[in-house]
This record gives structure tokens, C-alpha cells and sequence, in this order.
């Protein structure tokens, strides 16, 4: 019970951190290419991955846990860059949603289906009540564009990849295939900078540091949350993350918030109040 009590308190500091991550690299977006601040990110999330895992000791490795990191790296490399490409092109309010509606609902599907994941009544109708919580504190008003829908669905296809795979790291192989997961994520963003002829530098990059080393501190929190909790609780848990830039843009810029994003804000509490009392 302790452990899948501290499962979800993990995947909800994955959530708060993959949010403000969104928020950073949002921000950063609005000047600079969406695949470009996507690189620098994972540079510097790979960096600080790195730096954990030769302070968390020796590992047992083996090649199907550096596989499955590789994986998740292609994930979120697919993930990240699609997402900020879709911002570019369409409404913010309408594409996050879009790609974390997606992220979400493929790695419980193969929970359910594929590893005999069998949530409580309870947890079942908060990861229900999770879903349209995701989609309503990410409606802004007006948010009426069609454009980067497709970009969209590829990045929740990326993400769903990314969660799924992460997922399948055995807690004995320790923070290596976290290691792996950057690095993959890494190449794969510099072959899409380079197919696509995004500038490969900016300036002031700092807060596009911060966002990365923030979102692998969101992966190390995700994968130690799945050793202690069902993947399907985790992921739904951690897909929460949109809440965070609603309440960033509240204290940061000064933003309202709508009734929609209200309701999704109380579905959101009302989802992790279930989950956490099954």
C-alpha cells in the first residue's frame, strides 16, 4: 500500500514536471523553432541524466533495458519535436490536448489489454474522469484553429511510445537506459533539425536548459513511479501535466482561466482523489 501510495506521488511530481517543462519550452517556442528549443532540451536533459546515473552507483545492465531505453527515446524525441511543430502551426489549446488524450489512452489500452493490469472500480473511474480533465484545462477561449491536428496526433503517438517503453525497465537495471533514452531522443531531434533546415542555434538558451533538465527529472520520476504502481495508474497520473501550465500562466503571465479549464481542473482533483482511494 506505502508503495503504491508513493507510485502516485511520484507520478504526480512527473506530471508537475513535464508541465512546467511544456510551459518553458512553450515560451521558448514563440521565438525560436519548435524542433531546434526540442534539441536543446534533450542536450541538456541528457547531460544531467548522465551526472545521475554515475551518482546512483553500479547496475545490473542488460540489452533488452537498454533496448527498451533507446525506445522511449524515439518516443519522446517524436513526442517533443511534433509537439512544438504543432504549436507552431495551430492553437496551443487545441493540439496539447489532442497529443496527451493520445499519450494517455494508448499505454492504458495495452495496460489492460496486453499485461493483465487490473485497476480498482474506483482507480478505473478516476482514469476516466482523467481524460476529459487533460482536454478542459487546455481550452483556452476562441482556440478554433484546425492547423498542426496531424502533427498532433503524431506527437501523442510519440509520447504513448515513450511511456510505454519506459515502463519496461526493470528497476534492477538502474538509471543507464534513462541515459540511452536521452541520447536516442537526442539523435533523432538533430536528424529531424537537419532534414528540416531549423537553425541549429539561438540565443539565450537558459531557460530551454532548464526545461530539459526538468523534463528528464519528469522521466526518472515516471519510471520509478511504474516500479511501484500499475502503468496504466502512472501514466494516466502523470498525463495530468497540462494542469500545470494553466496554473504557471495564472502566477507567471497573469492569465485567466475560463470555465472550461475550471471544470478540468476540478475533474483533475477529482481523478487523483479516486485513483488515490481505491
Amino acid at each position: 500500500m506505502k508503495a503504491a501510495m508513493m507510485g502516485e506521488l511520484l507520478a504526480l511530481a512527473s506530471a508537475v514536471c513535464f508541465g512546467t517543462t511544456d510551459f518553458l519550452s512553450g515560451l521558448a517556442s514563440r521565438r525560436v523553432n519548435g524542433l531546434t528549443v526540442a534539441l536543446y532540451g534533450q542536450l541538456s536533459g541528457t547531460a544531467l541524466s548522465v551526472l545521475v546515473a554515475l551518482l546512483a552507483g553500479p547496475s545490473t545492465l542488460d540489452s533488452s533495458a537498454l533496448m527498451w531505453g533507446a525506445l522511449s527515446g524515439l518516443g519522446t524525441g517524436v513526442g517533443v519535436g511534433f509537439l512544438f511543430r504543432a504549436t507552431g502551426k495551430g492553437a496551443l489549446s487545441v493540439v496539447v490536448p489532442l497529443s496527451d488524450v493520445g499519450a494517455v489512452a494508448l499505454p492504458v489500452a495495452v495496460g489492460l489489454a496486453f499485461l493483465g493490469e487490473r485497476p480498482s472500480a474506483l482507480a478505473l473511474t478516476g482514469m476516466v474522469a482523467a481524460l476529459p480533465a487533460i482536454w478542459l484545462v487546455s481550452r483556452g477561449d476562441g482556440a478554433r484553429a484546425r492547423g498542426g491536428l496531424a502533427d498532433a496526433l503524431v506527437a501523442g503517438a510519440g509520447f504513448a511510445v515513450q511511456f510505454l517503453a519506459m515502463a519496461r525497465i526493470p528497476a534492477e537495471a538502474g538509471l543507464w537506459p534513462v541515459v540511452v533514452s536521452r541520447v536516442s531522443s537526442v539523435l533523432l531531434l538533430a536528424a529531424l533539425v537537419a532534414a528540416t533546415g531549423a537553425p541549429w542555434t539561438f540565443r539565450r538558451p537558459g531557460p530551454v536548459f532548464a526545461s530539459g533538465a526538468i523534463g528528464t527529472a519528469a522521466i526518472l520520476c515516471y519510471l520509478f513511479a511504474t516500479q511501484q504502481q500499475l502503468m496504466s495508474i502512472a501514466t494516466v497520473l502523470a498525463a495530468l501535466f497540462p494542469a500545470i501550465p494553466v496554473v504557471l500562466g495564472l502566477i507567471v503571465l497573469s492569465e485567466r482561466v475560463n470555465r472550461r479549464q475550471v471544470t478540468g481542473l476540478v475533474c483533475a482533483g477529482a481523478a487523483i482523489a479516486l485513483i488515490a482511494l481505491r
